[in-house]
């Protein structure tokens, strides 16, 4: 039986990669020379060219990059070298909790050290030719090593306790371990923006000036308290522009990069706000996470059941039947339930970037927000005529063109 489920894991990985680079391949079919007329308005012939150029680019390197990863993947399944490594670690150590601790540092070490080149290149060469670059190669590498770093720390720390639970609990793992990772999930979305974002890069409170009282005046005209405005200093990296907004209750915060209050005016930013206001009023960022736990939820239980499934740590060429293993092989398997959850995240994404929108058109000034999005989507050379298929898998945003008819219509 296992034989079969190696053979389902190997069929379901090439379809997963088949699949998203016919995706892939779709979305050049929209791609054109000359400034299409719905743009005019948007980009000039010259920033077009660009956008084109940058995405052209970015498609012949994913592609190139994507199947040197599938193939070296695919020869790792076939040669069973995960089974392998976990026999190995075996002759090392019998702690239960330990082996999956440096089974999967190990998987995550070498991932990285692999995928280091190709994000070099796209970093040092791709980036930097368009003139989105900022980052040095000592800031690079630093990057790197922390975030390697941090692996250990939580998430390998979080696999210790799951697989402590696993050991102790039977039949009622799937529901520990969904309470501890609802537990988790919660941490992070109040705590990440203060804990893990310092480490990386540094926030300033945005300082008392005209921005700063053109927020707080938005703020409480639509009865939204807010103390926490940071600005991150994004420009040491990139010069792409971008806002967020994190947490809730009273560790929720408002980010700013410094890219975009170089790029935007002050009614211009204020929209920004409106709209990331505009999530926390609509309750997107609990909608979200109530999203994530469900979907968290319903996996733990089918990992569950198929934990009593042992062939399914055998598919992976193991000797034993073993806890670290079966995680990869049932990750592998589980592929067509998590590509529907990240089709159904994207969906709802699209949705509430919607409402937030119309929530700021309603409570600003409508030209500002459309000459945002404008400014926004030329800046970062975006794609906005994006074939429908790949947009309606991929994208968790609306193109900024379909953004601004929608915004027309409320106007209507």
């Amino acid at each position: 039986m296992y034989t079969t489920i190696f053979y389902i894991i190997l069929w379901l990985y090439v379809f997963e990669f088949i699949f998203s680079k016919t995706l892939s391949y779709l979305n050049t079919l929209n791609w054109s020379d000359k400034l299409p007329t719905e743009l005019s308005g948007i980009y000039d012939a010259k920033k077009y060219s660009d956008s084109m150029k940058y995405e052209k680019v970015k498609y012949s390197f994913g592609t190139i990059s994507a199947v040197i990863s599938f193939f070296v993947m695919y020869f790792v399944l076939i040669f069973g070298w995960f089974g392998y490594l976990y026999d190995l670690i075996s002759t090392y150590t019998t702690n239960e909790i330990l082996r999956p601790v440096y089974f999967f540092w190990i998987i995550v070490l070498l991932q990285t050290i692999f995928s280091l080149p190709f994000s070099y290149y796209f970093t040092f060469v791709i980036e930097e030719k368009f003139w989105f670059n900022k980052s040095t190669k000592k800031l690079f590498f630093m990057d790197t090593i922390k975030s390697l770093l941090l692996s250990a720390v939580f998430w390998l720390w979080l696999l210790s306790l799951i697989t402590w639970i696993y050991l102790k609990t039977g039949d009622n793992f799937w529901l520990y371990t969904w309470i501890v990772m609802t537990f988790f999930s919660v941490f992070m979305m109040m705590f990440y923006s203060s804990i893990i974002v310092p480490l990386f890069n540094k926030q300033t409170p945005l300082e008392k000036w005209e921005l700063r009282e053109s927020i707080e005046k938005f703020a409480l005209r639509v009865w939204f308290k807010l103390d926490n405005i940071f600005v991150i200093d994004w420009s040491k990296r990139s010069s792409k522009a971008n806002a967020y907004f994190s947490g809730f209750g009273p560790k929720k915060r408002i980010v700013l990069y410094d890219t975009l209050i170089k790029d935007l005016s002050t009614d211009e930013l204020v929209w920004v706000l409106a709209h990331e206001i505009g999530h926390y009023k609509k309750k997107h960022t609990i909608q979200m996470l109530v999203f994530s736990i469900i979907q968290t939820g319903l996996m733990l239980y089918i990992l569950w059941l198929a934990l009593k499934v042992p062939e399914i740590s055998y598919a992976m060429w193991s000797s034993t039947s073993s806890f670290a293993v079966w995680l990869v092989a049932f990750g592998l398997l589980y592929t067509p339930i998590s590509m529907i959850f990240w089709l159904l995240w994207n969906i709802l994404s699209r949705k509430n970037e919607y409402e937030a929108d119309q929530f700021a058109w309603i409570n600003f000034n409508p030209t500002d927000l459309k000459n945002a999005l404008i400014k926004l989507s030329r800046n970062n050379l975006s794609n906005l005529r994006p074939h429908p298929a790949y947009e309606f898998f991929n994208y968790s945003h609306p193109t900024v063109l379909k953004r601004l008819n929608a915004l027309s219509e409320i106007k209507k």
